[in-house]
């Protein structure tokens, strides 16, 4: 048993050589180094760091690129993801506002966020064939010009609040590919030991930027009206049209499957190297695992600038549209996808639950909350998504990097699973912390600070969750990390859609303290779940490699 991960016989994909030495206090001599003298390693440590995946020679591949490029790409896809994702909460302080406006209850103006969710879920399950076949970039693309029109049209609705849902509904569909697809382009830019930090960031842009919006609506919405804070978000968004197209290019790449030695089923090490004939055979067809694609041309010319502006360049799988369409399906019925959906998706749920009750708390006595104060509340959110940020950049490679020596320079993906603890510590205090201080402060025992403190641990948590999730997702199933991410999607849009169409009667019905109470009972069991993924999941993953759910589907 490695660190408390069950062992299996043979290699299984996902688990790999990291550090290029046999002891772990000891490199090996670069001369007699069977990995190094076989594998691309970074040097650039005091011990060598084998690459996984492979970068292959061509000057096209993604991982070749130099590391501020890629960076980058990555800031200008996480401050688009800000605006993107700013969408979800964009009403969370007009709640009352928008009530009074449209003359309805606080049911309807919270379906607002409800049915935009719905969007965002709906449309990541058929954006999954597209960014599978002819990649990310596109999808960018056009879920920006769906945002900038959308934006425009929620910011000229008038009184008219069915018009309204309905822009509000298509700002979900632009916005899916932000939510889905940032962080497997994470999986595509960078090697397994760079990954971590800036899942991290991703994660805070897709998750925890969205909690600063709130703190600007309010005072916006009180200084200019509301329907600006949707004209504000067409004019960035517009903004983010022109960075996305002229900086981000293509970053999915149809490599030669014998580079993936991430998720490889033969190791990528002395104990077996890929053999000159196995190569030469994948110059026809490469089956590595569940991979199964036509090995790309040995050199290819560098792109020029211009050609890396196109929409397309070349279809990434041979795989039908249709079959494409329905895989994520099948994969809520394997673990690994199941733990990743409950992980990341409660948290947000109650995220959301949390976001749209908010005004209703603290509208009436004793602090009759107007926007501008319910706005300013989300700064402890916004401080915990940053406070979750930290938390999971420093202890995501580190701790990773740390279990890796452990176990002899062998990586498990399993190793990011412990990220769970903080989330655990973080969410569930905020949890059980709101349900005792925003009660007591409707009664006059706690100052108003204190309950948004704990709004804050509770996103802090969220944040970490959703980067445990997240890198364990692209590490332990990178092939179907498309697949995986909308399996993510789907749940916690639903379930959050679920939660807005029920959470103002449950509050009324049940009150404040004992709805979080249950709500913290609930995230402690599906914390806990982490304890036989991390056991297990290494069994986990041999077992579906060896009986492939999507085979057995008929999807692959």
């Amino acid at each position: 048993m490695g660190l408390g991960i069950l062992q299996v016989a043979g290699h299984v994909p996902g688990t790999t050589r990291y550090f290029d030495f046999d002891d772990p206090g000891r490199p090996r001599p670069r001369t007699d180094t069977a990995d190094a003298s076989a594998l691309k390693c970074d040097r650039s440590g005091p011990i060598p760091i084998i690459l996984n995946p492979q970068p292959s020679d061509d000057p096209n591949d993604p991982l070749n690129w130099p590391i501020w490029r890629r960076d980058l790409i990555t800031f200008i896809l996480s401050l688009t993801a800000i605006f993107a994702t700013a969408l979800g909460p964009i009403l969370a302080a007009n709640t009352l506002t928008l009530s009074v406006w449209f003359s309805l209850d606080f049911t309807y103006i919270a379906l607002l966020t409800g049915y935009f969710l719905l969007g965002v879920g709906v449309a990541g399950f058929f954006f999954v064939p597209s960014g599978r076949i002819w990649g990310k970039r596109h999808l960018f693309i056009i879920g920006l010009l769906i945002l900038v029109a959308t934006s425009a049209w929620a910011g000229a609705v008038g009184h008219n609040y069915t018009s309204l849902l309905w822009a509000r509904i298509i700002q979900g569909v632009g916005t899916a590919p932000f939510e889905g697809l940032v962080n497997a382009a994470v999986g595509d830019l960078y090697f397994v030991h760079e990954r971590g930090k800036r899942m991290a960031f991703t994660n805070l842009a897709v998750f925890g930027g969205a909690f600063f919006t709130p703190i600007l609506v309010g005072k916006i919405t009180h200084t200019i009206k509301w329907w600006w804070t949707f004209n504000l978000v067409a004019i960035f968004c517009g903004a983010s049209l022109i960075a996305v197209f002229l900086f981000c290019p293509e970053t999915a790449y149809r490599r030669d499957a014998s580079l993936n030695t991430d998720i490889a089923s033969f190791p990528a090490s002395d104990d077996r190297r890929v053999s000159e004939g196995e190569k030469a055979a994948a110059g026809q067809r490469v089956t590595t695992g569940s991979l199964s694609t036509p090995a790309p041309p040995a050199v290819r010319p560098k792109k020029r600038f211009a050609q890396s502006l196109a929409l397309f360049d070349g279809r990434k799988t041979d795989e039908s549209f249709f079959k494409l369409l329905f895989r994520p399906l099948p994969l809520f019925t394997q673990p690994a996808f199941l733990w990743a959906a409950l992980i990341q998706g409660t948290m947000i749920g109650w995220t959301v639950f949390i976001g749209v009750i908010l005004a209703a708390i603290f509208l009436g006595p004793p602090l009759f909350w107007g926007e501008v104060q319910t706005g300013y509340a989300y700064t402890g959110p916004f401080v915990g998504a940053l406070l979750g940020f930290f938390t999971a950049g420093i202890f995501a490679d580190w701790s990773a990097k740390a279990l890796t020596r452990l176990n002899g320079g062998i990586y498990e993906p399993e190793f990011r699973i412990v990220l769970v603890i903080p989330q655990l510590i973080f969410g569930v205090a905020g949890l059980f912390g709101f349900a005792v201080t925003a009660q007591g402060t409707l009664e006059g025992q706690f100052h108003w600070v204190v309950p948004i403190v704990f709004f804050g641990f509770e996103v802090a948590g969220t944040v970490i969750g959703a980067v445990a999730s997240s890198l364990y997702i692209v590490d332990a199933y990178r092939d179907l990390a498309i697949e995986g991410f909308t399996c993510l999607i789907i749940f916690k849009n639903m379930f959050s859609f679920g939660l807005t169409f029920r959470a103002y009667d449950w509050l009324v019905h049940s009150g404040i303290r004992e709805v979080f109470f249950t709500l913290g009972a609930v995230q402690i069991v599906v914390c806990f779940l982490s304890l036989p993924m991390y056991v297990f999941g290494k069994r986990n993953r041999s077992f579906f490699h060896r009986h492939d759910l999507l085979k057995i589907f008929g999807l692959r």
